[in-house]
């Protein structure tokens, strides 16, 4: 039980700082990083604790790398091979040549300068994923295309990996190295689909036959770090092992519901995993060199950033390239375990490792301001693309129905009011949503419902009714505001999932809401009672 204060210690000061951050509007994230520096320094574990402190990172990692796996199966990397495959090796590229030649520049040995050029470009999947996901940026043509890079440096940790074990080696015989490196991936690679395959599913099938949720999640658990220790063993990476575990689960008819299971789990996962990035952190080394390590952290992230814009402007419009630039412009999670690595095999000396790791952090730190700001930074640089917007009393419409938002919902409502005869118009600030609906033969136009600006241009106030066909919470919330703020006497009907979530709009006296909860016990109960007419009319 030596661990327990320590422990007890860690929940404390995470939920004492996370409480007093979030008052104040700062994420969680650097919560987490100030609880893991506040531990390591109280109890010394950078000093007692080191083989203890990368067992919990590895921890982490293994983890965070599962939920990614599980994110995406692999057809979705297919589908996405243009942001995996050039923007990723473009950008991977580009930064390792520039931060590597600068390391050998300064004196680094070449093997060490190739190394830090490779995990300096390195970008954290941890923080940006989990911003994207709050913000429902995923699926924006920023969010695929950093989604895309981000898929691509996780893949490229593990050749990483391997180059730091190729360059310290005294095997001379390079070639038999990386033919029994092929060799052993190659195994790997069948045990885990010819498990996925034949097994995966009649296992997950025969425990879900037990209606017990703690053994379903136990033999998750169990498939995630058995991968993890299959990977282990042949000398690959954990994380490894469990990133390819999601990916084989992600193929089964099991993965919602696996979802599901770890929904409580994941935050505190990931909460665990920022922990340990902020003990990573030698206040001493800090203190003693805080100019330098400021001086590299800023100029990696303004390197990176340049070299990410730089090369998107070939690709995509100047905002998408400047939100692109500005979300990976960190240094990721992986590049911490590389330059611990690398320092452990003497590629790079321990100051060096501890400067580079202070700066990884603390570019971590920033990165998180940063991305809550991404779209007011972009708006000083590159204006939101005009909408399009047309006079609608020259296309024939009166009394119009306006529709925000073309996700699953939005089809279903449009869809609806087409077979009713209705006139309607859709706002959609997705571009790849707008350009499906054109396909679809609807009356879509690219504009932002949240904007007040496009409200008064599509004439809110004298359509018969606004429908806000938006999940998120906080999209639908600012969608809200704008058209009460245009229209106040508007007629706006919205759909909510909670209660919860109606107080969190309650403050707009919003007259037409229906919550999904309660309009489904209506119907189920409507429809009970036709079933008793039916059986009354029968008697």
């Amino acid at each position: 039980m030596a661990y327990l204060p320590i422990i007890l210690a860690g929940i404390f000061l995470s939920v004492a700082i996370n409480s007093l951050l979030k008052r104040i509007g700062i994420p969680t994230v650097i919560g987490y990083i100030a609880t893991g520096i506040a531990i390591s320094a109280v109890f010394g574990l950078h000093h007692d604790h080191n083989n203890e402190l990368s067992e919990i990172a590895e921890f982490g990692i293994v983890f965070l790398m599962f939920t990614i796996g599980l994110e995406f199966s692999f057809r979705q990397l297919v589908a996405m091979r243009k942001e995996v495959m050039v923007f990723g090796s473009l950008q991977l590229g580009l930064s390792a040549l520039v931060f590597g030649s600068v390391a050998y520049f300064f004196g680094m040995e070449q093997e060490g300068a190739i190394i830090t050029g490779l995990a300096l470009g390195l970008s954290s999947t941890a923080i940006v994923l989990k911003t994207l996901n709050e913000n429902d940026d995923i699926q924006t043509p920023y969010g695929r295309k950093s989604v895309g890079i981000l898929i691509f440096q996780d893949l490229a940790v593990i050749p990483i990996l391997l180059m730091i074990t190729i360059f310290s080696s005294n095997n001379n015989d390079i070639f038999m190295m990386l033919q029994k490196i092929a060799i052993d991936a190659v195994i790997v690679g069948i045990i885990i689909y010819l498990v996925g395959k034949y097994i995966i599913d009649w296992l997950l099938q025969w425990v879900t036959r037990t209606d017990s949720s703690e053994i379903f999640l136990g033999t998750v658990l169990f498939l995630v770090i058995g991968s993890a220790e299959l990977a282990h063993l042949f000398g690959f990476t954990y994380s490894l092992g469990a990133f390819l575990a999601g990916m084989m689960i992600a193929e089964t008819h099991y993965k919602y519901q696996i979802e599901a299971e770890l929904a409580p789990f994941r935050d505190l996962l990931l909460g665990l995993f920022f922990a340990t990035v902020g003990m990573q952190i030698n206040l001493n080394i800090v203190a003693d060199n805080i100019g330098l390590i400021l001086l590299v952290t800023l100029v990696v992230m303004a390197a990176k950033f340049g070299i990410i814009l730089l090369f998107m402007q070939f690709f995509t419009r100047p905002r998408v390239a400047l939100k692109t630039a500005l979300a990976l412009s960190q240094v990721g999670e992986f590049a911490l375990a590389v330059f611990s690595l690398a320092q452990s095999n003497l590629l790079i000396d321990n100051e060096q490792s501890q400067i580079l790791l202070s700066a990884v952090v603390i570019s971590m730190i920033f990165s998180v301001f940063i991305l809550a700001r991404v779209r007011d930074i972009a708006d000083l640089f590159t204006p939101e693309p005009e909408p399009e917007v047309s006079k609608l009393e020259s296309t024939g419409f009166k009394d119009h129905i306006i529709v925000c938002g073309f996700g699953p919902l939005g089809r279903k409502v449009a869809a609806e009011l087409k077979c009713q005869g209705v006139s309607y118009v859709i706002l959609e600030h997705n571009i790849h949503r707008m350009e499906s609906g054109r396909k679809m033969g609807e009356p879509i136009f690219f504009a932002n419902a949240a904007n007040k600006d496009v409200l008064k241009q599509f004439d809110v106030s004298k359509a018969s009714a606004v429908i806000v066909a938006v999940d998120h919470i906080r999209h639908l919330r600012l969608i809200c505001e704008a058209l009460v703020q245009v229209a106040p006497n508007a007629n706006i009907v919205v759909k909510l999932r909670s209660e919860d979530e109606r107080e969190m709009i309650g403050d707009l006296k919003i007259d037409h809401i229906l919550i999904q909860s309660r309009e489904m016990a209506r119907l189920l109960v409507i429809e009970a009672m036709r079933c008793q007419l039916k059986i009354q009319k029968r008697g």
